[in-house]
């Protein structure tokens, strides 16, 4: 064997990817931070799928023979089927998922495997891949939260007349009802749905074709492989098409958005199941006991809610600040998306299921949170308001004037809820002719009825009008 041979032979075997251009193998501490194949595998049925539309435009084109594009796309549905039925094995001296498959599609089908990556770089083969694993993740949390949004609307329809108090510096203010408490989180999520369909909308062009940064010389068809990819068009510039990950960042941020909502919905419901508030009985199933105190129904579902929005964050600030620095077009640095991507699908998904299933599972008590909403002096407000319709008072007068009262009430160890009519007007002669009902908490929900308040009538139309908003936004293309 010439020299000449000897180093063909010795570059072959230093990576199948690109040993023309090396005479040795990587090192192990190479393999082992290059290696992505541990949690990239979850690209494998994107990549398949964009692989085999690369090879029929391939075909269709003639930059391949058409019966090598055929034995191609034969070999990839082969090792789809091995995934599937879990008998593929990813090893990890290969890398990452795309060499998986290729070597794979090498040792069913020999040399022809090797026509699969004409006019294609792993740039922007792992840009569509991950944008059509985006896609399904959207397409899925955009469904669960459609469920969410239904479990709102029956609570709320369900309490939509039960009055509790609302809270402003998580101090009584006014009284509202639960049904319009909830149908706030409901107006949260259809916000939430809105973001991840505008997300969607932007992700809708396919790099494929944009090969390593430049494109290709060969005569490539992108138009073809976007539409067979379910995408609307192809990107408009190379260098972007392979240096975007603009759509991850959309994804995670209307996530941590989610997560703020989710969180929230979990603070409230761990303060309402406790026993000084008791507006609330955890479902038994969602809830977790202590290992010394036998009493104990602790609200373990709620609580993770709460605090798994943190884990979404940190994902989103660790893609932002890999992304910040990076020079046009591909850096290795990109590859740190994929696990924060990744974790926050999953975080994001059982997070909103446990808040669906929250909401489904608790069972409210109207009549404490009825008496809770008397406490505070929760109809000062109504009293102001009432001053200024029956004695035109200027609203800042009355408003000092109602101070007063509750301030004189207090140092007698009252509030307005212990007192009639004929106190308050003792107190100011303008409160004279006083309707009793001014007092009542019920009284002041059924006045609340301008728009988007909480009057029960008001509440019962709103429940209805979100459903159909929920239900009227259309269902996502399916990949």
């Amino acid at each position: 064997m010439t020299t000449d041979q000897t180093t063909v032979r010795q570059t072959q075997d230093a990576n199948p990817l690109w040993g023309g251009r090396f005479h040795q193998g990587a090192s192990s501490l190479l393999e082992e931070i290059n290696s992505s194949v541990h949690f990239d595998w979850r690209l494998a049925r994107q990549d398949i799928t964009g692989s085999i539309a690369h090879a029929e435009m391939l075909g269709a084109r003639g930059v391949i023979d058409p019966t090598e594009a055929t034995e191609i796309i034969d070999g990839l549905r082969k090792i789809e089927a091995e995934i599937a039925s879990g008998d593929f094995r990813f090893d990890p001296a290969l890398e990452d998922v795309h060499m998986n498959i290729e070597a794979r599609l090498r040792e069913l089908i020999g040399p022809t495997a090797g026509r699969l990556h004409t006019g294609r770089s792993r740039n922007d083969q792992v840009a569509v891949d991950t944008k059509m694993w985006v896609r399904d993740a959207i397409d899925r949390l955009d469904g669960l939260l459609h469920r969410t949004i239904e479990a709102v609307v029956d609570k709320a329809l369900a309490h939509h007349a039960d009055v509790m108090p609302g809270f402003t510096h998580l101090q009584c203010a006014q009284p509202v009802t639960i049904g319009h408490h909830l149908l706030a989180y409901g107006e949260m999520f259809l916000r939430d749905r809105d973001r991840l369909r505008e997300a969607r909308q932007r992700l809708d062009e396919s790099p494929l074709g944009a090969a390593a940064l430049a494109g290709t010389s060969h005569p490539i068809d992108p138009a073809m492989t976007a539409r067979a990819l379910g995408f609307e068009r192809a990107t408009r510039n190379s260098l972007d098409a392979v240096s975007d990950r603009d759509f991850i960042l959309d994804y995670l941020a209307a996530g941590a958005i989610l997560a703020v909502h989710v969180s929230r919905l979990g603070e409230e419901l761990v303060l309402w199941s406790t026993p000084q508030f008791a507006f609330i009985d955890l479902p038994e199933d969602l809830s977790a006991g202590s290992s010394i105190m036998p009493q104990k129904r602790n609200p373990d579902t709620a609580e993770l809610m709460r605090a798994k929005a943190g884990r979404v964050f940190g994902n989103l600030t660790a893609v932002l600040t890999v992304m910040k620095g990076l020079p046009l077009a591909y850096s290795r640095d990109m590859q740190e998306d994929k696990e924060a991507l990744f974790d926050s699908a999953d975080t994001l998904e059982v997070c909103v299921r446990a808040t669906t299933a929250m909401i489904e599972g608790i069972t409210f008590r109207p009549a404490k949170t009825a008496l809770d909403a008397e406490l505070g002096n929760a109809v000062a407000t109504d009293l102001a308001d009432w001053l200024v319709n029956a004695r035109q008072v200027p609203f800042r007068e009355s408003h000092l004037v109602v101070g007063g009262l509750v301030k004189f009430l207090e140092v007698q160890g009252k509030e307005l809820k212990d007192v009639t009519p004929d106190v308050v007007s003792a107190y100011d002669p303008r409160f004279a002719g006083l309707p009793a009902e001014f007092l009542s908490v019920q009284h002041a929900v059924q006045r609340r009825d301008s728009p988007g308040g909480p009057a029960p009538a008001l509440v019962r139309e709103a429940a209805l009008a979100m459903r159909d908003r929920n239900d009227r936004i259309s269902p996502v293309r399916s990949s």
